[in-house]
């Protein structure tokens, strides 16, 4: 049995516990949730460098999972282009059973690896991409299919798991596995398993994004200002990066489309 899907004996009789003592037990697992990253950073480290070096060349990160995992990845890949004004073909999601799975269980789709090799063919991927599989259990056949697909098509393999020993510890050629144990709810992996691999996830884009360029600073300079409480963000941006008040912010935003990347990159911020 995976360390996953064990009892957690602190929990045994969580049933009859009050609210106050059922919300103190997870918050408890919630800061084993954090812990359980630390051994992993490496590992995590390693795979920024890789994936960063591969975008590079022209590549992509693809994540592939199903059920919670599933979703963790498609969301992800979501706010990329927002934050980071980026393709969003430069980083997508996969989810088993289709993107109806994200507002709808459908956990069988995790058992078909055709289906899984089929739906990562559908990217066409290629010796400069990273298919990253993200699987609590490590098991599921359609992400670790989907990676040995992957990697004979030459792309860069990664695996995001919380059990060592299983699939996509042993078939990725960069394994990340965060050892968060049993949950709170025995099998209940949406918790602190899918809560580290929201973290491990936020972390991996966010270093790579920063590592090609997207960050002046510690400022988004690729922000869409799409709605007004981020054109109110792009302008404060810019008022931090020149010292400027609104006005002058503004004017400048609108010499250059409203780009700050733009702006940063002209002659402007050395005045």
């Amino acid at each position: 049995m995976s360390e996953t899907e064990k009892r957690n004996p602190k929990t045994m009789h969580i049933d009859k516990a009050s609210t106050k003592e059922i919300l103190a037990l997870i918050q408890e697992e919630n800061y084993n949730a954090v812990t359980a990253i630390e051994p992993a950073l490496p590992a995590i480290g390693h795979a920024c460098d890789m994936i960063t070096e591969r975008m590079k060349r022209g590549g992509r990160l693809i994540y592939i999972g199903a059920g919670t995992s599933g979703r963790l990845g498609v969301i992800d890949a979501a706010e990329c282009p927002p934050t980071y004004g980026v393709s969003p073909e430069l980083v997508s999601g996969i989810i088993a059973g289709g993107y109806d799975r994200m507002v709808s269980a459908g956990e069988s789709a995790e058992d078909s690896g055709d289906r899984g090799v089929s739906d990562l063919r559908g990217k066409n991927p290629n010796e400069n991409d990273t298919v990253l599989g993200i699987s609590v259990a490590g098991n599921a056949a359609y992400v670790a299919d989907a990676l040995l697909y992957a990697r004979k098509c030459g792309c860069l393999t990664v695996g995001l798991t919380s059990n060592r020993g299983s699939r996509l510890d042993a078939e990725s050629e960069i394994s990340i596995v965060t050892e968060t144990g049993a949950e709170v709810v025995t099998g209940s992996t949406r918790m602190k398993a899918g809560s580290a691999h929201k973290m491990v996830l936020n972390m991996i884009s966010t270093c790579v994004m920063i590592r090609m360029g997207n960050v002046y600073e510690n400022m988004m300079i690729n922000l869409r200002p799409t709605n007004i409480k981020l054109k109110r963000r792009v302008i404060s941006i810019v008022c931090e990066i020149l010292s400027c008040d609104e006005a002058r912010a503004t004017e400048l935003l609108d010499k250059y489309d409203w780009s700050i990347r733009r702006l940063v990159d002209s002659e402007e911020v050395t005045e």
